[in-house]
């Protein structure tokens, strides 16, 4: 079999973990398995460089950012084939640009375009377990990018992807995905298997288990996904198109606590004004979320939206700079905001979720000032500091009393 390991930044936090990988990976190789492993940069190294060059300059490009960042990932990878060597193994450590992962010039939030494999199958041919850099690829003027928080998952997907691997296994610090983050409520508990298209809601909801476009890959060219423990040798969670258990209403419930909402005020209520506004937030390449239009008063609507913390002062800018343009009468703006959001495959063929949803929220007396829905989801924007207990009353409400599709 050809076996594509991603292992996270606490998997290879420090030299006794780094071992405890490298025994691992050398397990699997002994199996008779090719191994391909990927590795994000140790612990919080990425936190201490973005620290380091704040020092420096607190407003430094994304290039140099990109080159800064990429360092991370190749400490990581030269560090394990070492690690490996001294297990007395055949290894070789290659970054993005040796074996040609090709990506879109998008500074800090790159896009996978393409990977040539003729050098990882040479290397796999000899014999040699290869360890890739996550996390970042290079453009076409041979510049590094890097592909956005969370993008190591994106980068051992595209590569079992492109490789045709029979497996590809994330291994995390927790022992799977489970219908909550553990540590908002207790009695979370982990799925054996989960659909692409509700890991992949969970992803982009604010679940920090998978980077939301590594799923969209593995649901695009079904890579055989698995997300299991680096500490612990358990089962984990298979992501699939179909699971065969029983559906319930909400399988999964995610608190995104990267949000900022943005009120544009006294919009003139006439076409085009939602088409001005929202093109330029994609001309900075700052992605919108939850979206809310008032009903038209005295010629005039409010529209709202949400946007990641990080990127609310450049939106808040450049409408500031564009209200002649746009035409408003005033902006308020709140990062003090959270997203919690409920996902189910069973949500689209049974009536009563919404009820039931907000009926929990009511229950614990939590007021919602946002929401979305899907086929599959419910999100909703909270006070950040009514997130956890919202997303335990809706936890409560669906999954621990175990509400089941169709019986609702």
């Amino acid at each position: 079999m050809l076996i594509v390991k991603k292992f996270g930044g606490s998997s290879v936090a420090n030299a006794e973990r780094i071992k405890h990988v490298a025994e691992t990976i050398v397990k699997s190789y002994r199996e008779g398995n090719r191994v391909v492993v990927v590795l994000s940069a140790q612990g919080d190294t990425t936190d201490e460089l973005i620290e380091k060059a704040a020092e420096i300059n607190p407003h430094a490009s994304k290039r140099e950012m990109d080159m800064l960042l990429s360092t991370g990932e190749q400490q990581s990878v030269a560090l394990m084939a070492m690690a490996i060597e001294a297990l007395g193994y055949t290894v070789i450590s290659l970054n993005a640009f040796q074996c040609k992962i090709y990506s879109t010039s998008t500074h800090g939030n790159a896009r996978i375009k393409d990977i040539s494999t003729e050098r990882i199958i040479n290397e796999l041919e000899r014999k040699n377990i290869v360890i890739i850099t996550g996390f970042q690829g290079y453009n076409r003027r041979l510049d590094v990018t890097t592909l956005g928080r969370g993008g190591s998952d994106t980068s051992a997907v595209a590569l079992a992807a492109k490789l045709g691997a029979d497996l590809c296994e994330i291994y995390t610090d927790v022992d799977g995905v489970y219908t909550c983050d553990p540590r908002i409520v207790k009695n979370a508990r982990k799925l054996d298997e989960i659909t692409y298209d509700e890991m992949l809601e969970l992803a982009s909801l604010g679940a920090k288990v998978l980077h939301n476009r590594s799923v969209e890959l593995a649901k695009k060219y079904n890579v055989n996904l698995v997300v299991r423990s680096s500490m612990h040798d358990t089962e984990g969670t298979v992501v699939k198109e179909e699971t065969k258990v029983e559906k319930m209403l909400v399988n999964g419930v995610a608190v995104d606590n990267d949000v900022a909402r943005i009120s544009v005020i006294g919009v003139k209520d006439k076409p085009g004004v939602a088409f001005k506004l929202f093109s330029l937030m994609a001309q900075k390449k700052i992605s919108v979320d939850l979206i809310i239009q008032s009903i038209g008063r005295n010629d005039t609507k409010d529209i709202s939206f949400t946007v990641t913390r990080g990127e609310m002062e450049e939106a808040v800018k450049i409408l500031d700079a564009n209200k002649e343009r746009i035409g408003f009468e005033s902006i308020s703006y709140n990062d003090k905001v959270a997203k919690v959001s409920a996902v189910g495959a069973g949500m689209a063929t049974n009536p009563g979720v919404a009820s039931t949803f907000f009926e929990a929220l009511y229950d614990a007396g939590i007021n919602v000032k946002m929401i979305s829905t899907s086929e599959i989801k419910i999100s909703v924007l909270v006070d950040e500091n009514k997130a956890n207990a919202a997303a335990e009353a809706i936890h409560d409400k669906f999954i621990s009393e175990g509400i089941q599709a169709g019986n609702n």
